[in-house]
């Protein structure tokens, strides 16, 4: 078997394709490897709408990147012809070896996918020698062409909360599939509130999902999500998860502790104690801290008081003792908090609360939660971190689908 035929069996190369030369371009850096393809003479020549077997119009030199030769970066060249077609006129055949409009073999762009999931696009451009631009280009392609065979018939919850795009009020909103137990996220669109709600139900629609189906719905206590999760999805039961409760009163803590510490001073290290559980991961500085804001009258020990109050909620074992205990801290907290007007973020927190009750005590009843999301929303940010940020909106979306969805498992199989 000599050199030629073993770069065929290499490239998979059929009639009535041949490697007809090869040679290294040593005066290029890094050097290129070009292995030049032809056709057989007087081959036949499917056309690229029916298939049918058309003699050649004419021929063009085309170039294609290949896998890298060992350190060398490996170029195909061939003449590819115009097939002269009695129904459909003269067209361009599709080459066995890359996709059609592509300046990349097959195994290239194969490549490039799996790399892309593993490292940032800007340093996978720079370890195959492309621009980035470039490697973006083939990503959208495959991931567009993988969501379009996504199937959600079988969708019946979903999770859904935004994650940030970029700095600012730049915001994407996933959608995930909460009986998936492996890359979840079936959807995702630029914004938040109520239209990425109505999007989504679309694109449910047209992957062979139905809305009715569709019998819970995990989210935050935004107005928008709530409103068009009744106005979209009937049928679907809404829960509230039991982390966004935590986080509301956590936010409204944290601005009561930072207008307080403006009008008096307050114990060292408590900044980041008040964020955590009281039986959390505390440094000895930060118990000390919590120790001296337990003992003292500020108002921020009475948020602080009052945001702990839900772990006890939490543990409750049934969802009439979580009720009881709901409706005993509402009380508690409308009594500790008064009318005291530096806790008005307090109040506003305790108020939405009150009002969702019914949706944060489904929690009790429903087998689903948000934590995987949330846990997916560190993924995502981790990712960008790592990236140094994407360029717009649609590459982290793409991104997003590339390390989340079955689009990765759907991109083997293309």
């Amino acid at each position: 078997m000599d050199g030629n035929q073993v770069l065929m069996l290499g490239l998979a190369i059929e009639a009535p394709w041949k490697l007809v030369n090869q040679h290294l371009e040593l005066s290029s850096s890094p050097n290129e490897l070009v292995l030049e393809i032809e056709a057989e003479r007087g081959s036949l020549y499917p056309c690229p709408t029916c298939s049918k077997a058309c003699p050649a119009h004419d021929f063009k030199t085309l170039t294609w990147r290949h896998l890298n030769f060992f350190q060398h970066h490996c170029y195909i060249k061939a003449n590819v012809p115009r097939t002269r077609c009695a129904e459909h006129g003269v067209k361009r055949v599709n080459v066995p070896w890359a996709r059609e409009g592509s300046k990349f073999t097959l195994l290239f762009e194969q490549s490039v996918l799996v790399l892309a999931r593993e490292m940032p696009v800007k340093a996978c451009a720079e370890y195959v020698g492309i621009r980035d631009k470039r490697i973006w280009r083939i990503i959208k392609h495959y991931v567009s062409k993988a969501l379009a065979l996504m199937d959600l018939s079988a969708l019946k919850a979903i999770g859904l909360d935004e994650t940030a795009a970029k700095r600012g009020h730049n915001y994407v909103t996933v959608f995930i599939d909460m009986d998936r137990k492996d890359k979840p996220v079936v959807f995702a669109t630029p914004g938040k509130g109520k239209e990425t709600v109505k999007q989504f139900k679309s694109f449910l629609t047209e992957h062979q999902g139905q809305a009715d189906n569709v019998l819970e719905v995990v989210c935050d206590m935004s107005p928008a999500f709530l409103s068009a999760i009744e106005e979209e999805f009937p049928n679907a039961n809404v829960t509230v998860d039991w982390f966004h409760v935590v986080q509301l009163f956590t936010k409204a803590l944290d601005e009561v502790r930072k207008v307080e510490r403006k009008l008096q001073p307050h114990p060292k290290s408590l900044r980041w104690a008040v964020l955590k559980n009281a039986d959390g991961s505390l440094t000895d500085k930060q118990k000390e801290a919590l120790a001296e804001l337990e003992n003292s009258d500020l108002n921020t020990a009475i948020a602080w008081r009052i945001k702990e109050q839900l772990r006890w909620i939490r543990k409750a074992e049934t969802a009439h003792a979580a009720r009881w205990r709901l409706t005993y801290f509402i009380n508690f907290a409308k009594t500790q908090l008064g009318d005291i007007e530096m806790l008005e973020p307090v109040r506003k927190a305790l108020a939405t609360v009150e009002k969702h009750a019914d949706r944060i005590l489904q929690r009790w009843s429903s087998t689903y939660t948000n934590a995987r999301m949330e846990g997916l929303n560190s993924l995502f940010q981790a990712a960008r971190a790592r990236a140094r940020g994407y360029r717009n909106t649609g590459t982290f979306m793409t991104m997003i689908f590339m390390i989340a969805s079955p689009v990765s498992d759907l991109l083997k199989s293309i």
